[in-house]
């Protein structure tokens, strides 16, 4: 994972004809990361999804090496696949299939390989969420709001798979209102309205 990282100089974002953040530098290696936090609406999805490749910045430069994997609210699980399944087609896009199993296990859930995603509680979809990201063999995570919907003992599972991520040469960029523990991760805070 060492050939990894993300530079952002001067980045903005505008969003409905409002500036949602301006003049914004970030510099991540590997082992690197970053709390991205701020109220509700005040850009920090955006952030996320201009660091994904998915949005533009309005100005500034983006520059990002390595694969991404992307955690958004919605999961993109097919609610109709037992979560295996639905997690090997994932898997499969990155020639990952035989990460599924493990990666399951890291979130807790391996006992639910055989369950449809539609019978998933909020907390679990959100896990099985995490451990498509983990799947992906991914240096980069990007994590909009992962803590969403899980409990505390969740949470801190989340923050061991995001510090041994760290630890083995992978960057994590998390945009969150809940705390989330990342030792020697920078912060980034995002201001504007809720």
């Amino acid at each position: 994972m060492s050939d990894c990282g993300i530079r952002l100089e001067g980045v903005a974002c505008a969003r409905g004809g409002r500036m949602l953040f301006e003049g914004l530098d970030l510099a991540l290696e590997p082992g690197g990361g970053v709390l991205v936090t701020g109220p509700n609406g005040a850009g920090k999805s955006s952030l996320i999804r201009i660091v994904a490749g998915l949005l533009k910045a309005s100005a500034g430069r983006v520059s990002v090496s390595g694969e991404r994997a992307l955690l958004a609210e919605a999961a993109g699980l097919d609610a109709e696949l037992p979560v295996g399944e639905a997690l090997r087609f994932w898997a499969g896009l990155d020639g990952r299939r035989d990460a599924v199993a493990e990666a399951l296990e890291a979130v807790g859930l391996l006992h639910l390989y055989p369950v449809p995603v539609r019978m998933l509680s909020t907390g679990q979809r959100k896990r099985v969420g995490i451990a498509r990201v983990v799947a992906s063999g991914a240096p980069i995570w990007l994590l909009d709001e992962p803590a969403n919907g899980l409990d505390h003992g969740a949470i801190g599972v989340l923050g061991g798979l995001i510090a041994a991520h760290r630890a083995a040469g992978g960057i994590a960029v998390v945009a969150t209102h809940l705390p989330i523990r990342m030792q020697g991760a920078g912060e980034i805070v995002i201001g504007g309205g809720a």
